[in-house]
């Protein structure tokens, strides 16, 4: 079974939040930058929001044509890490998000500080699939629509992953743990991962 992928445009950035806030709200990840299950639910949606509007802006949101799957996708230049212009994102997203939390920061400024330097690569920001979807093979189609455009280009990918199910998913197509893992303070585990581009 074939999955219609097209790029998304500002004309699918409210269905591209909801989709983000569906898909995380039961994330290791989301449920510790935002813990309490109300809190969440009335909060969370503002980071969605945030990663989407710079995304759209910066770099590429594959969607299903469906609207029941998207995947965020950044470019890294091989220089990201030698300019300083982006030490006051997290601390930016933290006040135009939710003020008073500080993991929306920290959170930020720890995925930032694993990131892999040195070469140019593109960055698996977040991969959501509606809840009711989930297990159906959209979101491999996905990222395998995306690996496809990165051989093409001859260009490395990396993402974060945030649970051991996701993890496993990553591995089977062909990304590789890269560092030590990174274990949130009282919060779960990220996996920092990177794939080589294929022939």
């Amino acid at each position: 079974m074939g999955v219609a992928i097209r790029a998304a445009d500002e004309g699918d950035r409210d269905l591209v939040v909801r989709l983000l806030d569906d898909a995380f709200q039961d994330d290791p990840v989301s449920g510790w930058v935002f813990p309490g299950e109300e809190y969440r639910r009335t909060t969370h949606q503002r980071l969605m929001a945030a990663f989407t509007d710079i995304v759209l802006a910066e770099g590429r949101i594959d969607l299903t044509e469906d609207g029941t799957a998207c995947a965020l996708w950044l470019p890294v230049p091989a220089d990201s890490h030698d300019a300083d212009d982006d030490d006051d994102g997290p601390a930016r997203l933290r006040l135009g998000v939710d003020p008073d939390n500080e993991r929306v920061e920290l959170i930020g400024r720890l995925t930032q500080d694993i990131h892999p330097a040195g070469r140019a690569h593109a960055y698996l920001w977040m991969i959501g699939v509606t809840p009711k979807r989930q297990g159906e093979g959209l979101g491999t189609a996905l990222l395998r629509h995306a690996l496809d455009r990165c051989d093409q280009e001859d260009l490395p990918a990396y993402l974060e992953a945030s649970s051991a199910r996701s993890r496993a998913l990553y591995e089977c197509l062909g990304f590789e743990l890269t560092g030590d893992p990174l274990d949130l303070p009282d919060g779960p585990r990220m996996w920092p991962m990177w794939r080589e581009p294929r022939a």
